[in-house]
């Protein structure tokens, strides 16, 4: 591939690592790692490393839909929305950033291959989930992140200038100090699916390793997500910011059996579905913020002594289940429970990481040349509490913005080159003519 290059060179380790030279290294696959690749220009060479198979990514897992500025009258209520959701701890600029560029994204998306659900009319679709004061979130059926992932990747596949390793785990970073002393971050140091150990140098480093949810023991994330983004991060001083906003989904499918809780999209609670205790008493207000859904479902438990409580979809029609709630109606049966005539047992479980690796609004850490987009960083659009679907969009927007500074740096930098050459050039024509 044009601009990179394999090599071997002898290391302090028992055996010799291999290099790769490229001009950016991605570390993830989901939508953020994904979404950076595509807006990068073909003339940088790309390496994009994934922990296990691509496909075993939290953006492959998102049931619900994304968010979109429905309209211009929609701005205000939007932004509220994620505010108030987010305990009014957001960063503004961010959540401002967010809104704007969502519809872009959305007809980025769409010109790539996504299908959203569609009206008779063939205008897109939009349903409610909780929090949200009114319908702004696109979706297809039950599996939208799937739908948008599996698109980004086939798209990144196409791309001539990208790599993708598939099973080879970050383990460190390099760096090396600029003349002015700074550090700064060259790439990364991984292992191999063989164990081989690997350096991949790059002017840009982009890490996109998704959140924590592996380690919690009831959890709807992939166990491999161990945080490795930010424990690497610490590692080298980076600064990190609200590792304690964790959040917790208040419904995932009660089950004794170990391994990755199963998600019950908030999308379901939009559409109408109820929460009921032993009693098939309602005890709460479905579409409160995730937080608050969840306490008030860890406090009924608690007074009932339950294991878990119930989802209703009674008031949801038939062709909404079968056709909107397409894999969790499959999922359920599987189960042994047919959503269509019978509630299911719901527990909340770890969902979602608010905290991370601090960036700025283009998704810069504190060390130069690392970025940081996705569930690993902070950008401050969730605050304490992410708004239902706001995960998948500002993934989205800010690895654009990590991608677009990047290209402007790499701008800035072979300006500054060519620039320097030609001051050299003309003080070798002009300094010849001086009379010695």
């Amino acid at each position: 591939m044009a601009g990179e290059k394999d090599g071997v060179i002898a290391t302090d380790e028992s055996r010799p690592a291999r290099v790769i030279d490229c001009d950016v290294v991605i570390v993830g696959c989901g939508v953020a790692g994904l979404y950076c690749a595509l807006n990068l220009p073909e003339a940088l060479s790309v390496v994009l490393l994934s922990k296990e198979e691509v496909d075993h990514c939290d953006s492959m897992l998102a049931q619900g839909g994304i968010c979109v500025l429905h309209d211009p009258g929609d701005y205000e209520s939007f932004f509220e929305d994620t505010l108030r959701a987010g305990h009014y701890e957001n960063r503004l600029e961010s959540v401002d950033l967010m809104i704007r560029a969502s519809r872009p994204i959305i007809d980025d998306l769409i010109k790539r291959g996504v299908r959203f659900a569609r009206r008779p009319d063939g205008e897109l679709d939009y349903t409610r989930e909780g929090a949200h004061s009114r319908p702004r979130i696109v979706y297809h059926e039950d599996v939208t992140g799937e739908e948008i992932t599996t698109h980004l990747l086939a798209c990144v596949r196409r791309l001539p200038h990208a790599r993708i390793l598939e099973h080879t785990c970050m383990t460190d970073i390099l760096e090396s100090s600029e003349g002015s002393g700074t550090r700064v971050c060259r790439g990364v140091v991984a292992t191999g699916p063989d164990g081989e150990r690997i350096e991949i140098r790059a002017d840009a480093t982009v890490f996109a390793t998704g959140g924590v949810g592996g380690l919690y023991s009831r959890s709807t994330n992939f166990s491999c997500l161990t945080g490795d983004g930010c424990r690497i991060a610490a590692e080298h001083g980076v600064l990190l910011e609200h590792m304690d906003y964790v959040q917790i989904h208040p419904t995932s499918l009660w089950s004794e059996r170990p391994g990755r809780a199963f998600l019950i999209s908030e999308s379901a609670r939009g559409e109408g579905a109820i929460l009921l205790n032993d009693a098939g008493e309602r005890f709460t207000d479905e579409l409160q913020p995730r937080d608050v859904v969840s306490a008030a479902i860890f406090a009924e438990m608690r007074r009932t002594g339950a294991q878990h409580v119930w989802l209703s979809f009674e008031r949801v029609p038939r062709e909404v289940i079968e056709g909107h709630f397409t894999h969790i109606l499959e999922r359920c049966l599987e189960e042994g429970y047919d959503i269509r005539e019978r509630p299911i047992p719901v527990v909340p479980a770890q969902h979602y990481f608010m905290g991370g690796i601090h960036v700025d609004s283009d998704s810069q850490t504190t060390l130069p040349h690392l970025f940081a987009c996705g569930e690993t960083c902070c950008n401050g659009v969730h605050g304490k509490n992410r708004l239902a679907s706001n995960s998948l969009l500002e993934s989205l927007v800010f690895a654009q913005r990590a991608a677009d500074k990047i290209m402007r740096d790499r701008f800035a930098e072979d300006t500054a080159a060519q620039l320097a050459e030609a001051v050299r050039q003309w003080g070798q024509v002009h300094l010849s003519h001086v009379p010695q």
